[in-house]
């Protein structure tokens, strides 16, 4: 993963949806869980948000065949099937992996950063 790739992202997310401020990786898997929930923003209860974060991975570790998505609940959110267990990673592989496929889910939605 080239780092100014990363760079490029968090700047452009972090004017868009933030306030300025560089967004960090867990406010960009929120960013990303909202989109993928697909109910547009409003407030969430600390339970939805940890929801929200979980969709996220599910559907960026879906690029590397972890998960499979099987629909959607009658409240509208996304449900994932478990394929393989995630082999056992170091804090820093986990970030790098969720970086590599945040920017390949920015790279698919055709957003240019």
């Amino acid at each position: 993963m080239k780092a100014k790739t990363w760079e490029s992202l968090v700047e452009y997310v972090s004017k868009k949806f933030g306030d300025g401020e560089p967004l960090d990786v867990q406010a960009i898997l929120f960013l990303i869980g909202v989109h993928e929930l697909g109910q547009g923003y409003r407030e969430f209860t600390k339970d939805e948000k940890i929801n929200l974060l979980h969709i996220a991975l599910c559907k960026l570790l879906s690029y590397y065949g972890y998960y499979d998505y099987v629909g959607k609940d009658q409240d509208g959110w996304p449900h994932w099937q478990t394929n393989k267990s995630l082999p056992k990673l170091t804090q820093e592989e986990q970030t790098r992996l969720m970086k590599e496929a945040a920017i390949r889910y920015f790279n698919q939605a055709g957003i240019k950063f």
